[in-house]
């Protein structure tokens, strides 16, 4: 294939520019690819659905490494609390999370990308996409009302976990979620601001959890359960936060200055995930943790790869990137298997009774702390060493 091919507009057209797009956009760009990215948001800082909290991987092995020191925060332990408001800290030697300013986070990512050769059209909505010859014929809509076309050679989904891009494409949808709200306090502080504060109860939170961290510019707070279409139902976050707000130091009166809301993927990889030169990632591909309903490390890991391929195969006719995007998605096989338990067998009383156990010490560093994936890291890096 010819590097700069003018049948098309563009070699990549990523949708949706958070984490996993923002990451598959800047590995294609650097790598010689032309790239351009919608983003229906004008500010992409604003109406964000993510919790911005980064572990210690992401911050130190991707992109994310080069993030302003000022816009974010480091949290060393977490204080895990049964529901009857005991608690149990935890912690690993050398692990850490950043909580994050995030809208100046993601309002930096744009900008790398700008620098990086990367076509950004914000307040540009993904309308339609139709197989044209090898590629696809791309259409959307501008903040203005312009209509968008473009043509491109690989069309990337990476607009959330309600991904027009998979309709469109007729790739797989996310059918499984966690609904999870935010509150964010500016100018708050924490009394204990290097714990992530993390709360099982299954009153407020059946499926999932309650949370409460210091974050550069204040504090947030969320809570987020399983979601049930047919019994939809949103967190009682105000609820919440009268009963466990005084525990953790954030006084009764204290208002939020925003919400963040959303539907978070927890049912695994979709399928079909790519075909055709259409490829998902991110929260469209179903890539967030089931237990945790992480998503930022393994998004941009998903991303990058994805970006890395796409280049490889566009230059130099290498693997087909849809197998690589395939092959690349974690299964998450033992957290879906958690995740189907936790559905089925979540009872306050156990969670009462061990707190102070070893067996629940141990299972907590294991979600928490990622112990066993450094483990098997370490293991592996040993085997090529010897």
């Amino acid at each position: 294939m010819s590097r700069h091919d003018p049948s098309y507009d563009c070699d990549v057209l990523v949708v949706g520019a958070s984490f996993a797009g923002a990451a598959c956009a800047l590995a294609a760009a650097r790598a010689g690819l032309r790239v351009t990215v919608l983003e229906r948001k004008t500010d992409p800082g604003e109406r964000l659905h993510t919790t911005g909290i980064v572990v210690k991987e992401a911050a130190e092995q991707t992109w994310l490494n080069r993030a302003p020191s000022d816009c974010l925060h480091r949290v060393e332990r977490v204080r895990l609390y049964s529901p009857r408001l005991r608690s149990l800290a935890l912690n690993a030697p050398g692990y850490y999370f950043l909580t994050t300013d995030t809208p100046r986070l993601m309002r930096w990512l744009a900008d790398e990308l700008r620098r990086n050769g990367v076509d950004l059209r914000l307040g540009a909505s993904f309308t339609q996409a139709r197989r044209d010859g090898d590629g696809w014929q791309v259409e959307g809509m501008s903040q203005g009302l312009l209509p968008i076309a473009c043509r491109a050679r690989c069309l990337v989904g990476a607009d959330g976990a309600k991904s027009r891009v998979a309709e469109r494409a007729g790739l797989g949808r996310v059918s499984e979620f966690l609904y999870g709200i935010e509150y964010e306090f500016a100018g708050a502080s924490l009394p204990e601001p290097d714990a992530l504060h993390c709360f099982v109860s299954k009153r407020y939170a059946p499926g999932y959890i309650g949370w409460v961290a210091q974050n550069p510019t204040g504090v947030q707070a969320g809570l987020a359960l399983r979601h049930d279409p047919e019994r939809a139902r949103v967190p009682d976050i105000d609820g919440f936060l009268a009963r466990v707000g005084a525990l953790v130091g954030l006084p009764a009166d204290t208002v939020p200055d925003s919400t963040r809301a959303g539907l978070i993927p927890c049912g695994g990889p979709v399928f079909p995930l790519a075909r055709d030169g259409a490829l998902l990632t991110g929260d469209a591909a179903g890539i967030v943790s089931p237990v945790t309903a992480g998503g930022i490390h393994s998004a941009w890991a998903h991303g990058w790869t994805l970006g890395q391929a796409l280049a490889a195969h566009v230059r130099s006719g290498g693997p087909a990137p849809e197998q690589v995007a395939i092959d690349s998605a974690p299964r998450f096989r033992t957290k879906r298997a958690l995740r189907w338990a936790f559905d089925r067998f979540q009872f306050d009383w156990p969670f009462d009774l061990l707190l102070h156990s070893a067996p629940l010490r141990w299972a907590a560093e294991q979600v928490y702390f990622h112990k066993r994936g450094e483990s098997q890291a370490q293991a592996r890096s040993m085997r090529r060493v010897e």
